[in-house]
């Protein structure tokens, strides 16, 4: 067994994400056989004094059948009026399949609001840490009903990501129709499956695609990417199919696991990170990446060769190379305004009131590579 999967059979708190197509069908809505099959594989493991947040996809999906909807809507009231509906289904399901094994559920409904704002960010870390420990099983989604196309996610991989650094998951366990990862589309053939990931050599060369169920949002582009996310900030992840469900919480050999790259950031720095709302870039040349994402240094004025966006001093801007890809997130100490004088010009060159940093090591993370 791998140090990956070891990691997440053995800990004590994992977030088990669970997509749309592995529980709602088109022509029947919610398919409560296979979520009572789920639920038997996370109670089996919190029978095992472990405990589980389940993020779970669905609720779009099981309000369609209610509501006569023979696809995923595409426009936005509907998505929400189905949702609306389905959330009730959805959680009316989980509750009666968990009571079966007299465990209460928790459900928690989050847009990215809920953790792009820092207070919003702890309020939502708080929520769930007290479920845990009150010995409920927390049910998480994206509030479907209010969030527009500003404030989404996106999709509920992401979610589960966040999730799993908010509570300090031991593992993250990213559930679908798909029962791994492969070096091209598993659907043509002649496709080779990738049992671990180490490091971002073993994604060179991949292609992975969006989802094709018509149901949900996400796809292995998705768990890729939310896999990186997690595993960057020192949580293994393992990609499986939902129907190995509870072996994949065994540490069985089922699916792509990712093994954790970096240390495992503060709450703080993991906020920032990936959690927080940009409000600009700073374009940086090729000394200042390397200060910034090589040496872990403080960013400033003479290492800046453009500026984007409308921003204050204290609102988290992206950092970004001369290939325009963002390399590093962090606090800004000027506003938008001050920064054409001072870019490209030497610390004793600028006026004793603009001599700090642009953005100070302590308020900056590199993306990608911690």
């Amino acid at each position: 067994m791998s140090e990956a999967r070891a990691a997440i059979a053995g800990g004590s708190r994992v977030v088990v994400k669970v997509g749309s197509s592995s529980l709602t069908t088109a022509d029947d809505g919610l398919d409560v056989a296979r979520l009572d099959a789920l639920v038997d594989a996370v109670a089996g493991r919190v029978g095992r004094d472990g405990q589980v947040v389940l993020v779970s996809s669905g609720a779009i999906g099981a309000g369609l059948a209610p509501l006569s909807l023979d696809t995923r809507p595409r426009d936005l009231a509907t998505q929400q009026a189905a949702a609306s509906v389905g959330q009730l289904t959805l959680a009316h399901a989980y509750a009666a399949s968990f009571g079966r094994y007299d465990l209460t559920v928790g459900q928690v409904l989050l847009t990215s609001n809920d953790v792009v704002r820092r207070a919003h960010y702890r309020n939502a870390e708080r929520t769930l840490v007290r479920l845990l420990a009150l010995d409920a099983v927390p049910v998480v989604n994206e509030n479907d009903t209010v969030a527009t196309e500003e404030i989404r996610f996106g999709d509920n991989d992401r979610l589960a990501a966040l999730v799993a650094h908010l509570v300090q998951a031991d593992g993250l366990v990213l559930l679908s129709d798909v029962d791994a990862l492969y070096d091209g589309d598993p659907r043509a053939g002649g496709t080779r499956k990738i049992a671990e990931v180490t490091g971002e050599s073993d994604l060179n060369g991949l292609k992975v695609g969006m989802s094709s169920s018509g149901l949900g949002t996400g796809g292995m582009m998705s768990k890729v990417a939310a896999a990186r996310m997690a595993a960057s900030s020192g949580i293994p992840v393992l990609v499986a199919a939902a129907a190995d469900a509870r072996r994949a919480l065994t540490g069985a050999d089922v699916g792509t696991a990712f093994h954790a790259a970096g240390k495992r950031l503060s709450a703080r720095r993991f906020w920032l990170g990936y959690a927080a709302g940009t409000e600009g870039r700073l374009q940086l040349d090729d000394g200042a990446v390397a200060a910034v994402v090589g040496r872990r240094r403080s960013l400033l004025a003479a290492g800046i060769v453009g500026v984007d966006g409308d921003f204050r001093a204290g609102d988290v801007v992206d950092l970004v190379d001369p290939a325009q890809q963002v390399v590093a997130r962090g606090v800004v100490a000027y506003d938008v305004t001050e920064l054409p004088e001072m870019i490209g010009r030497s610390t004793h060159e600028l006026p004793d009131e603009h001599r700090r940093e642009v953005v100070h090591a302590d308020d900056l993370v590199p993306i990608g590579r911690h």
